[in-house]
């Protein structure tokens, strides 16, 4: 049986190429010129790497969509719809609820985290 990081690794080669290549068409239709497409791709990229990977926990249900809205926000920056002083309040206000739904939906904590906090309460055993 594969594990769910092994299912999703099959489809990333095939995102990544979807997404380069419908950000290029986009550039070449001029359907949205002038968007640094490394920046907004690459959050939103890692938006999407981050819930396909990560499983389901606090820090990747506040990761992955904080990441997929900061690449929307950054294209309606870069495209004249919204200000630099209104994104960074907006993604502000969007991590504080996206943390509170966290809490309110009690997610578990990432298995990285539990086993930090593990050996940080073996080091102090050992002193």
């Amino acid at each position: 049986m594969s594990t769910q990081s092994e299912r999703a690794t099959r489809f990333l080669v095939p995102v990544i190429i979807i997404m380069l290549g419908s950000t290029w068409l986009l550039n070449v239709l001029g359907v949205v010129p002038d968007v640094d497409w490394v920046l907004s791709g690459g959050l939103a990229g890692a938006g999407v790497l981050i819930l396909a990977f990560g499983g389901m926990d606090k820090v990747t249900m506040v990761a992955g969509p904080w990441l997929l809205i900061a690449s929307v926000t950054s294209l309606l920056r870069e495209t004249g719809r919204l200000e630099f002083g209104h994104e960074v309040p907006i993604l502000t206000v969007l991590l504080g609820a996206l943390l509170l739904l966290a809490e309110l939906l009690k997610l578990p904590l990432p298995m990285w985290w539990k086993e930090e906090k593990e050996s940080e309460g073996d080091r102090t055993d050992e002193q």
